[in-house]
């Protein structure tokens, strides 16, 4: 039972996962008899008699002085162990609770009770309290899965008077409702991990130490953002790739948000993660209830690569819709006509397209309205009249013709001035009294908080897959929120920053549900809307606007350490790229493609025979092991990706499938030699593709056997690692194991 009382303490439980065990408690303070819960324990999975000794050793309110941590008049450190730490009493750090009850603006709780019950794969316990005044009450829930380490924990506050008669004019304000806050065990020094960037530039990790005070990454652009992702990894300095203890929380939620990291003077650390944005106050009128998203969280004593690896394990058993499909090799058409687009030209693409292996065309921006560039027609979402006068009907029909699924581009949750849409509901912009409404992208923000906006863009996305028999929406989301306001709904406008996300996510989820057979893409100018929250609707996500392969590597490593393959959109685009103007080799571009959902976006009528042809061999190569890049272990192997040799390691089954880069033929940076991880030591494995016939000791040899413990002990010398040679050196290796 992953869920426990421990012995006949009716206020202690241990949660368990198949390697780990997180033991929570709910204090009562004797001087106040304030309920606080407490997390107790988390690390490895331990017994029943050992979770009541950590527990009892960890102590609490009642504790005596001395016990615990330095304590003294201006410093309460066992707040960082609360599981909910709220504003209010003795507690002067970061509150994960914050509510205002008319002019009161303290919370003081008491415990009510607790429920532990089963659910389909998983275990929930259920924490309940109220404030001991007021009609409030918070229920902490925990679940933990039977095949995944990864827990989750959420938050619910709901206004007890129902009709409202006991506190008649009663005003209940939320200004903070966090997920939840974890505490990470005293260490000799903590060190974080997270990701940073901007447009073009995402998913950039940084490892630093985590400093004394509060940390704080955030967005408040209404989606998930370029310049960080909603999760931390906390170590204690000393963890590597394939070894140490690591500590990990992500928040599942595509809006607005804020992590914050705190690292005690007295010693101690914790996370505290949530939706939310500076200044808001959600109102909480009587019988209203808010439930947070879930704020997830992993321990694991393998390093950096296990926990990434158990984060893919999570996201492909309880967070994708369709984990075990493999995903379609894609063409898009921006790079290759941006707005010119018409049926002819489109259908000249496909055919070159579906001659080199697609197997999904998508066509993009420019087919609808009157959407000549992008200063109109945002809204106006049927076909374009002069380019396409008899529809899309025939330019899908002919996509399939040619052995290929039919996809669209979509931005519905933006609007243009310049369009029939705006000119009759210009109420359904997110707008405020009085002030005025900034354009980014000559764009106004729908607000999909409102029912009728709502309805209206389910009625047209179904429309358009119902008549055009599609397969595939690129769902995108090209600005931030500003004069983020909702004036008909007055005090209670700030729920918007809530139910817009959420009700984004109802869209996808009724679409889904009637058109089993769709798949979505989430982009937002890149990688602005990525996230455990959206990945519940989607299949796949596009991590950045940059395609050029040599800035894609680092990008695409800092993606891997929580999200999998089988989600990452990559395209091949053309050299010179569009965007940096560098020129990069054709094979390499494939390459760093593969390690995640081939795409390409090139200009397809621009590409020479010799480049057609080369591209055929490498999606038919892709084709052949791409469900163990998507689905398999992924390891990330040697040097700085991008920068100098690196490789990445997929293994599913008795296949395994290696990518080797050399950015700089002539650098000397970076290792020589390439030692495989993950595999079997007694086994022997063949190189069935890739390697090289030369003679060079060490030397991959097709048709060869080598044993694991060789591979991983002493390893291989890619040709591509070579010191002296081009620059943009690349290969895929595939090896089988045979014994």
């Amino acid at each position: 039972m992953p869920v426990t009382r421990l012995g006949d303490h009716e206020r202690l439980w241990a949660v368990t996962t198949p390697s780990t065990a997180y033991v929570v408690g709910v204090e009562i303070d004797p001087a106040t008899g304030e309920a606080v819960p407490l997390q107790k324990y988390w690390g490895p999975r331990i017994g029943e008699a050992a979770a009541r000794q950590v527990a009892e050793a960890s102590g609490g309110p009642s504790t005596p002085q001395g016990a615990r941590r330095h304590e003294n008049s201006f410093s309460q450190p066992a707040a960082g162990e609360e599981l909910l730490p709220v504003d209010g009493g003795t507690r002067w750090g970061v509150p994960s609770l914050q509510v205002s009850f008319g002019r009161v603006r303290s919370v003081e709780l008491r415990f009510t009770g607790a429920r532990a019950h089963a659910e389909d794969g998983a275990d929930r316990l259920d924490i309940e309290l109220e404030d001991r005044h007021f009609p409030l009450r918070v229920i902490l829930s925990i679940r933990a899965w039977h095949d995944s380490d990864v827990l989750e924990r959420w938050v619910s506050v709901r206004n007890t008077d129902d009709d409202g008669l006991r506190f008649p004019g009663l005003s209940i304000g939320v200004t903070r409702l966090d997920s939840g806050s974890w505490f990470i065990p005293d260490a000799d020094g903590y060190r974080y991990s997270g990701v940073f960037g901007a447009w073009g530039e995402e998913f950039q990790l940084q490892r630093a130490p985590l400093p004394v005070g509060e940390l704080t990454f955030t967005s408040r652009q209404g989606v998930t953002g370029h310049q960080a992702n909603p999760w931390i990894m906390i170590d204690g300095g000393r963890a590597t790739e394939e070894h140490g203890e690591v500590f990990g929380v992500a928040l599942a939620w595509s809006g607005s948000w804020r992590l914050t990291a705190t690292q005690r003077p007295e010693g101690g650390a914790a996370v505290s993660a949530g939706f939310g944005h500076d200044g808001l106050l959600w109102d909480l009128r009587p019988g209203e209830e808010i439930t947070t998203p879930p704020v997830l969280g992993l321990y694991g004593d393998g390093g950096f690569g296990a926990a990434s690896r158990a984060w893919h394990e999570y996201a492909r058993r309880h967070v994708l819709p369709e984990p075990a499909e493999e995903r379609p090799v894609l063409y898009n058409s921006w790079e290759a006509t941006a707005f010119d687009v018409t049926e002819a030209g489109q259908l000249a693409l496909a055919e070159v397209a579906a001659s080199i292996g697609v197997e999904l065309f998508v066509m993009d921006d420019g087919w609808f309205g009157a959407r000549d560039d992008d200063h109109r027609a945002l809204g106006d979402w049927w076909p374009h009249r002069e380019r396409f006068p008899d529809g899309l009907r025939g330019l899908f029909d002919g996509v399939r013709a040619l052995g290929m699924r039919a996809g669209l581009w979509v931005e519905p949750e933006m609007v243009n001035r310049d369009s029939d849409l705006y000119r009759a509901h210009p109420e359904w912009v997110l707008r405020m009294d009085d002030r005025r409404q900034d354009e980014k992208r000559q764009q106004l923000v729908l607000n999909f908080a409102r029912e009728d906006v709502r309805e209206w863009a389910t009625g047209w996305l179904d429309r358009l897959v119902t008549e055009l028999g599609l397969d595939y929406f690129k769902w995108d989301m090209n600005r931030p929120f500003t004069q983020a306001g909702w004036p008909e709904r007055d005090t209670g406008q700030d729920l918007l920053w809530i139910e817009h996300t959420r009700s984004v996510y109802r869209v996808m989820a009724t679409l889904r549900e009637r058109h089993p057979g769709l798949r979505i893409e989430s982009c937002s100018s890149g990688g602005g809307r990525v996230d455990f929250g959206i990945l519940r609707h989607t299949d796949e996500v596009w991590p950045s606007d940059n395609t050029d392969a040599l800035d894609r590597q680092p990008l695409q490593h800092g993606f891997s350490q929580l999200y999998p393959a089988v989600t990452m959109s990559a395209w091949v685009t053309d050299s010179p790229n569009p965007g940096t103007r560098r020129e990069v080799p054709l094979r390499y571009r494939f390459h760093v493609a593969m390690a995640g959902v081939l795409g390409i976006g090139g200009d397809l009528g621009e590409w020479s025979p010799a480049e057609l042809e080369e591209a055929a061999g490498l999606v038919a190569r892709y084709k052949a092991v791409r469900g163990v890049i998507q689905h398999g272990a992924q390891y990330r192997l040697a040097g700085t990706p991008g920068r100098e040799r690196s490789a990445v390691q997929y293994v599913r089954d008795d296949q395994v499938v290696v990518l080797v880069y050399n950015p700089s033929g002539h650098g000397g940076r970076g290792p020589r030699w390439l030692r495989l991880t993950g595999l079997d030591p007694e086994a022997l494995y063949e190189v069935t593709e890739g390697g090289d016939t030369g003679g060079v000791p060490g030397r991959l040899v097709q048709g060869s056997r080598l044993y694991g413990a060789a591979l991983m002990g002493v390893g291989i010398r890619p040709a591509a690692w070579e010191p002296v040679g081009a620059d943009h050196r690349s290969d895929m290796v595939v090896l089988r194991r045979v014994t």
